[in-house]
């Protein structure tokens, strides 16, 4: 039996709509990648949600003249839709801000505590001289003390690699108004990273299949780790349940803290939604289930090292021992699936800086499956990598329209103009059978490069056999043989079969346009199940409801093998599947993204 799969995708933040540099990161390569392995047999479990704590959705909620709870509502269900917009198969997509959510980190902690794992602690913490306001260390910048890089940030230089303090920056200023800090001394729980370094070392040791970039990262770190803050002054976050602490109303967790046990609370909200309460440890604790986890690169830090030091601590596992808390031996990740930065004129998306496409935008003009597939064979799996209209309109018109949607038209239009249907085979050749080979052997090819992640792999070698399908349709001609009918069928029923096999090849990446290819070829029934919002109550807490992306996936028909056609199946005329688009995109990009020279 093939062993589960937990599919572990960063939380977005809930101050904004998402574009499409975020997407390229925690999106869609979790979706193609979790696809394929419930395509495979797995039973996957993809989880996320809004990540809703913290100083930056104050801030923001400020600016738009709404409570905190109103913005992480308004923006939850933003986030939602564009993600259930770009066919995100999230299980289940929740948010921080529920009673479940609350819970299980507020249990994961105290195990923390009660190992010994976390310990009080005075700093100095920065506060705004303008607002009084707490000023979490992402929104300070300043020179790095290290490396001496300007941008650095007040928890991580981004150019070294180092964690660093607020305080230890040399002109820091707040990215909120540009101000000079305060900082005042306060006291705060923090988390002990170096009582993990021994284990994090032996266990990062033993990831030999890692993208190099994250484990090299990772390791770099090691010897620099030092207690981190985990709770903030500010009243908006988790509680620390702790007598002098509970009921203090300027101490909450803090955000990172809260959000990455996130994948923990959104497995437990599903388990107990499944209608099976311990349907979430077949993901976690059984030693055989695998997690992948799913994000851009400046988030390698908090999952290839704080998340894990907290599963340790939870654990009882750290350097200084301990025993499990209430949920058992929790399995560390199996692998973390960074990405790099998705550019634009070689600048970093960034709403801030008006360096933006978002999502719903672009899945409006040009839907889901073209942003898919060039941020699967184009996108920053391994090195940052500019997004240009040019690019993005060769791929959509070369490989999609020309190449597969052409395939997939001028072998069904054969077809159902000569037949009807799908036509019977009668005396193969060797080059029918070498096709349907070269096709069949992809499946271990495009497969095994999933497995690991390698997105652009994968995806070029499933259009290298769309190429080798429409290279084989112009040798042999069928449009010319008219007084020979036998061969002509035979020549159309391979290509169908190959337009069959490579269409389950695609399918991960592009599951709207695989749906009307399997319906193209006369197939009936959910070829790949789209995920769906639902409304639900919170769990704990009366009166509360908020939407969930969620979906039902073990219905569809896709499964990753060959699957021998339907003789005599009925075909109907076919529509185009991809529209070309013009020329003119690529040079000047659309009216609402324009190309600014």
């Amino acid at each position: 039996m093939s062993a589960p799969v937990l599919t572990a995708v960063a939380w977005p933040y809930a101050n904004g709509p998402r574009h499409i540099g975020h997407v390229s990161g925690f999106g869609v390569p979790s979706d193609v990648f979790s696809r394929y392995m419930r395509m495979s047999g797995h039973q996957v479990l993809m989880v996320s949600g809004t990540d809703e704590h913290g100083t930056p959705i104050s801030v923001q909620a400020d600016k738009e003249g709404l409570s905190t709870r109103e913005l992480a509502d308004k923006y939850n269900r933003v986030i939602a839709e564009d993600l259930q917009g770009l066919g995100l198969s999230y299980d289940l997509f929740t948010r921080t801000t529920t009673g479940n959510h609350y819970r299980v980190v507020q249990d994961l902690f105290s195990a923390l505590w009660k190992n010994g794992y976390v310990t009080p602690k005075t700093q100095m913490g920065a506060i705004s001289p303008s607002t009084g306001r707490t000023l979490p260390d992402r929104y300070i910048e300043g020179t790095c003390p290290i490396c001496g890089y300007d941008g650095a940030r007040g928890d991580q230089c981004d150019n070294c690699g180092n964690q660093l303090d607020p305080a230890d920056l040399k002109n820091p200023r707040s990215r909120i108004n540009g101000e000079t800090p305060k900082f005042v001394e306060t006291e705060h729980l923090f988390l002990d990273l170096p009582a993990f370094a021994e284990t994090l070392g032996s266990w990062l040791s033993t990831r030999t299949e890692w993208r190099p970039n994250v484990l090299k990262f990772s390791q770099n770190l090691l010897g620099d780790m030092r207690p981190r803050a985990i709770t903030r002054d500010l009243d908006w976050g988790v509680p620390v349940p702790l007598d002098g602490w509970r009921d203090a109303p300027m101490k909450r967790f803090y955000v990172w803290f809260d959000a990455v046990i996130g994948y923990l609370s959104a497995s437990v909200e599903w388990a107990r939604r499944s209608g099976d309460p311990d349907a979430w440890k077949q993901f976690w604790t059984d030693p055989s289930a695998q997690g992948y986890y799913f994000m851009g690169k400046d988030n390698i830090v908090f999952h290839s090292l704080i998340w894990p030091s907290l599963l340790l601590g939870q654990n009882g596992a750290g350097d200084r021992g301990g025993e499990p808390g209430r949920f058992g031996t929790l399995n560390l990740p199996t692998e973390v699936v960074s990405s790099e930065y998705l550019t634009m004129s070689g600048s970093k998306f960034s709403t801030s800086r008006g360096t933006v496409i978002y999502v719903r935008d672009f899945l409006k003009e040009f839907g889901p499956d073209t942003l898919r597939y060039f941020i699967s064979v184009a996108g920053p799996e391994n090195q940052d990598t500019d997004f240009t209209w040019d690019e993005f309109v060769r791929r959509s018109n070369f490989e999609l329209a020309n190449e597969w949607g052409n395939l997939v038209n001028r072998s069904v239009s054969m077809a159902h103009k000569n037949v009807g249907a799908i036509p019977r085979p009668t005396a193969p050749t060797a080059a029918d059978e070498q096709l349907k080979a070269q096709v069949r052997a992809a499946f271990d090819t495009v497969g095994a490069n999933l497995r690991r992640s390698r997105f652009k792999a994968a995806a070029t070698e499933a259009m290298r056999v769309v190429g080798a399908a429409n290279k084989y349709l112009s040798d042999e001609e069928p449009w010319k043989r008219k007084d020979d009918p036998e061969r002509r069928d035979t020549i159309l029923h391979t290509a169908l079969q190959v337009v069959s096999d490579a269409n389950t090849l695609l399918t991960p990446f592009l599951p709207h346009s695989a749906q009307k290819v399997h319906e193209a070829l006369g197939g009936t029934g959910v070829w790949a199940a789209q995920p769906e919002i639902r409304e639900v109550d919170d769990l704990d807490v009366p009166d509360r409801g908020y939407p969930v992306l969620t979906g039902d996936y073990a219905g569809e028909a896709a499964k990753w093998e060959s699957v021998d056609i339907e003789v005599g199946r009925p075909l109907a005329k076919p529509s185009p599947l991809f529209a070309k688009l013009d020329a003119e995109l690529g040079e000047n990009g659309p009216e609402w993204a324009p190309i600014v020279t």
